[in-house]
Parts: structure tokens; sequence; C-alpha cells
């Protein structure tokens, strides 16, 4: 699928998530139990993704860039969006919606990757930093959420309580149900798998065992709004189902978006805030691809790297996980992620045609003279 039709097909999901919300009367979504779970297990399904579409033989090959990228390079993106919302709005809550857009969609990165001009070793680079930066923009969101919104609610998720006790007992939880996951996958697999015959029918069978540990270990982490663990369970809980995770991925994309419609109706957020949002992160990205510390990059490399950002699942999921919090956020960042996704394709466009090489244009040889 191209980019300008899946862009059109997001469009109209939100749309239609707009027109059931405001048809129905669904103004305060956002307050029920049902919103609360949906988000949480949006967000988990993401977070899955991201870890379980990473190549480790990659991540291993860029571990230094990749380190660098998604801590100090997520962080000044951060503050350099964060810093012009904040000059611009006067607001310090928008710290957050600069988290929330300082991360590269996976998914986006991955369609990507068969039709772009980036060498092998900046494509597996950009791959990895993708994958790696959606986890921590959540831990981030969850910190910041912690101390720019102390006093001003609960969001009932866990991942975003507020304050910074529930915060940090959150993340021991994450890292114990990460950590008992890990053993619990050891054991299946040095015990149960190893053993099971290896023709076609044990082996489809051995699939559907591992499928069944993997919802398992879903449905708990979503039930106690353990999500980060997920993250870390996808880099190692990998049964070979990658297409069915990515089309898992995409319905929870669209399913998102849905959602961000919905929540819009009540929003009515201004067109300037997105604009700004989504210029100042895209910004962002040029800058700090540019200053990275990666060696063996050509200069074209470079270039793709700076004109990479995309938002997507987990921007917009982060975007309503907010929006109780901070009523507003979710139009704001959807907004934001329309801004930044059509300069991704703008900014690359052009890229491409200053990249063709000129042909030389063939004059007719003149007449002879008689």
């Amino acid at each position: 699928m191209n980019g300008a039709l899946r862009a059109a097909l997001l469009l109209t999901t939100a749309a239609a998530g707009w027109f059931i919300a405001d048809w129905f009367g669904l103004h305060d979504v956002t307050g029920s139990a049902a919103y609360a779970w949906l988000i949480t297990a949006l967000l988990g399904t993401g977070l899955y993704a991201a870890a379980y579409g990473i190549d480790l033989q990659e991540a291993r090959t860029h571990l230094r860039t990749v380190i660098l990228a998604v801590t100090v390079g997520v962080m000044a993106k951060v503050a350099v969006i964060a810093t012009v919302m904040v000059v611009f709005f006067g607001d310090s809550r928008m710290i957050l919606l600069a988290v929330a857009v300082a991360q590269i969609d996976p998914l986006s990165v991955a369609a990507l990757r068969h039709r772009s001009k980036l060498s092998p070793a900046a494509s597996s680079l950009l791959s990895a930093w993708a994958s790696f930066d959606d986890p921590i923009t959540v831990l981030l969101t969850a910190y910041l959420a912690a101390f720019v919104l102390h006093g001003e609610g609960d969001a009932g998720l866990g991942a975003l309580d507020t304050g910074l006790l529930p915060f940090l007992a959150n993340l021991g939880l994450n890292l114990l149900f990460a950590a008992l996951a890990f053993v619990l996958w050891r054991a299946y697999e040095s015990r149960w798998r190893a053993r099971v015959p290896k023709t076609a029918v044990r082996r489809r069978w051995a699939v559907v065992a591992a499928v069944v540990v993997v919802l398992a270990l879903a449905t708990v982490a979503v039930s106690y709004a353990l999500l980060l663990s997920l993250a870390f369970i996808g880099l190692f809980v990998r049964p070979r189902i990658a297409s069915a995770i990515d089309r898992i991925a995409t319905a929870a994309l669209y399913a998102a978006t849905f959602a961000i419609g919905m929540v819009v109706v009540v929003d009515r957020p201004t067109a300037l805030a997105g604009i700004v949002l989504g210029a100042a992160a895209f910004f962002a990205q040029f800058l700090i691809a540019l200053l990275l510390p990666a060696r063996g990059l050509s200069a074209a490399d470079r270039m793709g790297l700076a004109f990479a950002q995309q938002n997507g699942l987990t921007a917009i999921v982060l975007a309503l996980l907010l929006e109780p919090l901070y009523p507003g956020a979710a139009g704001t960042i959807a907004f934001a992620v329309v801004v930044i996704n059509v300069l991704h394709g703008v900014a690359n466009a052009v890229r491409r045609v200053e990249d063709e090489p000129v042909r030389p244009v063939r004059l007719p040889r003149p007449e002879p003279r008689p």
C-alpha cells in the first residue's frame, strides 16, 4: 500500500470516528472504563510489535549509535520541540505533546525500506532506531506526566498515574513481570518446544502454543497496566508469526485512528498548535540526524535519516492516553501527525526528483546541405 492511499484510509477512518461520535452524542468517551482498557491494549500492542520487529543482529551492529539516538537523541528532540511549543504558547504541558511526537513510527519505516534509497547500513540503523524509541518515549511520557500534571488527576491506566511513587511502583512491576516472562519462555523453549518432533503438523501446533503464551502474557500486562513489560517481552518472546503481528499492529493503528476521530468531537483543537507541533518535530529530527555520531554514513544517508520523521500508532495512542489528563492533547497531536507525514512525503518526493539522473537530450541531426 502506497503512502497516499494509506494516508487517505487513515483520514477516512478518523472521519468515521468523528461522525459516529457526533451522530450518537458520545461526548464523554474518555471517561469510560472501555476507553481506558482499549487505549491500554492499543499501546501494549504497539510496544510489543515494535520490539518484535527489531532485528537484534542489526541492533547489535549499530548498538552505540542506536543507544545515542534513543536516549540523547530523543531527549534532544523533545527539548527542541518543547522549546518551540512553550515559546509559542507559554504552556508547560506542551512538553508532553513534544514527547508524544518525538518517536519515529516503525511500521512506516518497515514499509519504506524496500523502496528507500538508503544504504543497507543506514536502513538497518533507521529500523532499529524507530523500534527502540517507542518504549523510550512511552517511559518518558509517564515520567514527565508524573511531574508536569501533578495533582491534576489520574489517568486510570497505570502507565500515566501521576505522582513519583506510583510511577516507580509501576516501573518495578513491569521489570518483574518481564523477568518472569523471560524465565517462563526459556523453560517453554528448552523443555517443551525442543522436544516436539519436527513434523509439519507438530510445528503448526508449536506455533499455536506460542501464540497462546503471547496472548496470555499480553492479557496479564494489559489487565494490570504493565505496558512497558511488553516492550521487553517482544525482544525474546518471538514466535514465527511476523506477518500476523504486522496485521495486528496495522489493525491497532486503524482502531486508534478511529478513536482519535471520536475524541476530536470534544477537543475542537486549534490548527495552529498542530501545525507548529508537527513542523517542530520534523525540524528536530532533521537537526538530530545531522548531528548524530555515526560512522560510515554518506551525505545522502544523512539526509535520508534527516527526512525520516514519521508518526503512527505510538503517537496516536499516547495522544489518546494523555487526553483524560490534558484535554485537547489528542486533537492537537492528531493534527501534528498529519502535518509531519505530509512534510515527510513532500520532502522525500523532492529528494527523489533531485536524485534522478539527468538524461542527456538528443538534438536532431542537422540536414546535410545540398
